[in-house]
């Protein structure tokens, strides 16, 4: 039997929650499942994960391979590290050492991150900021002979009881203008 450590969805429609289960390959998605690992909740910011470390050290010490999925979650909560080092051997003294190395690549990354994101609102403010000026610097009331042109032209006026004149397609618009008094007689 081959056991793998995946995800099995819960929650409502629209709002999952996911369960990180130990299961048999052969089973379902949300089938039946041998030990529950944790949980990750992706609707918080950041998304929430939580796993039981001595569990997922004893399965996957017995064979079990995670999902591509369930290892990228396990990689963000750092058990993949440790269970490298593990398998290389290292004692607990050399894992905890490099485990806070990581920890602190992963602060610096998270840092950048932010600022990076900062820095693309602040650039978002810029543009709109720009966009706005450009639109307030062209308006039509500001050019004086726009202003004029609109207070020259005339309003045509359309009575009701015109007739309506047809025009195909083809034809040209003098011939239209002659029609017009063939259909008032």
């Amino acid at each position: 039997m081959a056991v793998k450590l995946r995800l099995t969805r819960m929650g409502k429609k629209k709002q999952p929650f996911y369960r990180i289960i130990a299961i048999d390959s052969r089973s379902r998605r949300d089938g039946k499942y041998i030990d529950n690992i944790g949980y990750y909740n992706p609707l918080t910011h950041p998304a929430e994960i939580v796993v039981n470390e001595e569990k997922v050290f004893q399965w996957l010490k017995n064979g079990a391979i995670p999902s591509d999925t369930v290892k990228s979650l396990l990689s963000k909560k750092g058990i993949m590290v440790k269970w490298h080092l593990m398998k290389e051997g290292h004692d607990q003294e050399k894992i905890a050492e490099e485990f806070k190395k990581w920890e602190v690549l992963q602060l610096e990354r998270e840092k950048r991150l932010e600022a990076k994101q900062a820095q693309i609102e602040r650039e978002k403010e810029e543009k709109k900021s720009t966009k706005e000026e450009s639109v307030a610097e062209v308006k039509p009331e500001s050019v004086p002979e726009a202003a004029e042109l609109k207070a020259e032209e005339p309003v045509a006026e359309v009575e009701a009881n015109q007739p309506v004149v047809e025009v195909e397609a083809n034809q040209p618009v003098v011939e239209a203008e002659a029609k017009a008094p063939e259909a008032e007689a």
